[in-house]
């Protein structure tokens, strides 16, 4: 980090100033993070609303969690530091966490409901595809573990069962905008959902959006498969919610859902004569307006 370390806990009470105004963390909730060295990191501390913090609460850590400089506030460092340091060890590029807890992103994750993709621009550059993690007990080391599996090289955020949400970035100002993409992509979700209908890119869109995001420089592995339509194989989940459901795709190319060969309505039993005999009738007169 090219800041001074006194510059650096202002921002983090800054960006604490934006977590609480914002919603993402009711009282106590939710913590970040700074990595300022090989073997230091700055955290903010247990036991205090992110809106009200100080320069001075400010904890400094090292990479196994011990906390090595005396607060002149008396404070502690957050209990779950250990879900940070696992983030740092796993992706040295990444220089800043932030956990919260965004009500509306925390309503897909306390539902277990991957997030739909392949629908709004902003959301596939700037987050991807976001797994979930199963529920962990906060502030134990199996909440680090249940994580770290799901970071590849292009994520950047994953939702905790029953939980909230992790952030990562190359510095607090990047992870923070991550965070407010992400719950405001949760909030478009469920403001369109009682309007029963949402218009998904095509393969074709997709793959354009995705070699866009290659260009600003952020990796994103879907793109390899993204012109087979696979992008939005984990739709159903939040399709299946709705009254009318959109087409969905079954991923064919194992690629562990980034890819597809095939499609079909989510919500029609495979063999109905009925709909069968409705889809022979929709062929047969698109067939007579092609011949004619």
């Amino acid at each position: 980090m090219n800041q001074p370390v006194w510059q650096l806990k202002k921002q983090m009470c800054d960006i604490g100033q934006r977590i609480w105004q914002r919603g993402f963390c009711a009282g106590n909730e939710g913590n970040h993070s700074i990595r300022i060295g090989e073997n230091r990191v700055l955290c903010t501390p247990t036991g205090i609303s992110k809106g009200f913090l100080t320069p001075d609460d400010i904890c400094v850590v090292d990479m196994d969690g011990n906390q090595v400089e005396r607060n002149p506030n008396g404070r502690r460092r957050t209990s779950e530091i250990l879900v940070h340091l696992a983030i740092y060890k796993k992706r040295p590029d990444i220089k800043a966490v932030i956990h919260s807890h965004p009500p509306h992103a925390t309503a897909f994750a306390i539902c277990n409901m991957p997030l739909p993709e392949g629908i709004h621009p902003e959301a596939e550059v700037f987050l991807g595809r976001v797994p979930i993690a199963k529920f962990a007990m906060p502030s134990k080391p199996d909440l680090a573990d249940s994580i770290i599996p799901l970071i590849k090289e292009d994520t950047n955020t994953v939702l905790m069962g029953n939980h909230g949400s992790v952030s990562f970035g190359k510095d607090l100002i990047d992870t923070y905008y991550k965070l407010e993409i992400l719950d405001a992509y949760c909030r478009i979700l469920l403001l369109a959902h009682p309007l029963k209908r949402v218009n998904t890119l095509t393969a074709e869109e997709m793959t354009g959006l995705l070699q866009v995001k290659q260009q600003f420089g952020i990796p994103d592995s879907r793109l390899a498969c993204a012109p087979t339509g696979c992008v939005g194989e984990q739709n159903q989940e939040f399709f299946a919610t709705f009254d009318v459901q959109p087409m969905s795709a079954s991923c064919g190319c194992g690629c562990n859902g980034q890819g597809s060969t095939t499609t079909q309505l989510s919500d029609t039993p495979d063999g109905d004569p009925t709909f069968e005999a409705m889809v022979q009738t929709i062929t047969d007169q698109i067939m007579a307006t092609v011949g004619a």
